[in-house]
């Protein structure tokens, strides 16, 4: 791994009026993002436990990158009580925390406060502000009785689209594999002044961190390998390379994925993408273990609500037919069921 610094981390520019966020669940892409805001010159409050916590309190976070290693200390603590009301609250949590997530996210909020979250699949606030004939919907399979807006205000919420692939190496030690984009957007599809402000925080710190008007055609064009690959994966013990070079299983992503497409067309989104590129660009990962897979050896709860249930229900929504996707859900929903020790949405399982 290369020592030498690359641009854009060797010189961060530091802003004269810093941000002060606070990121909760530090995690792999949590304590990423918390790294480069920090060397960029904003205020940064990681909120973590366990041995991660205590190595980024004794030596901060450690980044090894094919873009230059580098090593930021941002306050860390268990305690949000510590930090204070910040400007924004970044989310590196699992979706199924968010509605446990009050403890930890309410400590930090002010009358303006911005959450951002970090999220795969379909957000709780994905029809808040969006006119039509859904507009303020409650999606119940992400929403649980509006158990997560209750804790998370649609209001405060900023949409984030990962791209970016990193891992936890060791207690306080983020290995960055590929990707720097974190595409944000507001609900209600306009360019705020909240996004500009924390996209160009990001910049500063060497992300790439563009403003979409409408991020929901990034979330559906993300949300096509998540909700085929990652169950797929989770109920086959499949790498994402084996997914694809097994023809019946390559053949099942395809007709999940155009399924998925005719969802999001049925709630008005019309993302431009080729289901045959986006299965070939999986396909290039190589033998990657999703995320869910991940989750299931390691005996974590699996995130697959907004993943595909919530697919399935605004399915369901629209009267629209997605029979390989209620398919494969119910295999995994029981999936879920069976091998899932602890409670999605309990306050323990939230950092």
């Amino acid at each position: 791994m290369s020592t030498l610094p690359a641009p854009p981390y060797s010189v961060p520019h530091r802003s004269e009026s810093p941000v002060k966020v606070a990121v909760v669940g530090a995690g792999a892409i949590g304590a990423y993002v918390g790294a480069a805001l920090h060397r960029a010159g904003a205020e940064v409050h990681l909120i973590a436990r366990g041995p991660h916590l205590t190595a980024m309190r004794q030596g901060g976070v450690r980044v090894l990158s094919p873009r230059g290693d580098f090593t930021a200390r941002p306050a860390a603590t268990d305690d949000p009580a510590e930090v204070g009301p910040v400007d924004y609250v970044f989310l590196g949590l699992k979706a199924n925390s968010y509605a446990g997530s009050g403890p930890l996210v309410h400590p930090l909020l002010h009358d303006r406060t911005a959450v951002i979250a970090a999220q795969n699949g379909i957000p709780w606030w994905y029809f808040h502000g969006l006119p039509g004939p859904y507009e303020g919907r409650r999606i119940e399979s992400v929403d649980p009785e509006g158990a997560v807006s209750a804790t998370l205000p649609p209001a405060r919420a900023i949409g984030c689209v990962v791209y970016a692939a990193t891992e936890i190496e060791a207690p306080g030690v983020v290995r960055h594999l590929e990707g720097t984009r974190f595409s944000i957007g507001e609900p209600g599809r306009d360019v705020s002044r909240r996004c500009l402000d924390f996209s160009e925080a990001m910049r500063a710190g060497g992300l790439k961190c563009p403003v979409e008007p409408d991020l929901r055609n990034d979330i559906w064009i993300k949300l096509l390998g998540n909700i085929s690959f990652n169950p797929i994966s989770a109920l086959a013990r499949a790498t994402m390379g084996q997914i694809c070079r097994h023809p019946d299983t390559r053949a099942l992503v395809g007709s999940m994925m155009r399924e998925t497409l005719e969802v999001a067309a049925a709630v008005g989104c019309h993302p431009e993408i080729s289901v045959e590129r986006r299965i070939a660009g999986a396909e290039r990962v190589g033998d990657h273990k999703t995320s869910t897979l991940q989750d299931l050896e390691k005996g974590k709860p699996l995130e697959l609500d907004v993943l595909l249930a919530a697919v399935v229900e605004l399915a369901r929504l629209t009267d629209t037919s997605v029979p390989t996707l209620r398919a494969v859900h119910a295999l995994a929903d029981l999936l879920a069921t069976t091998s899932s020790p602890t409670s999605p949405t309990s306050t323990g399982s939230a950092l």
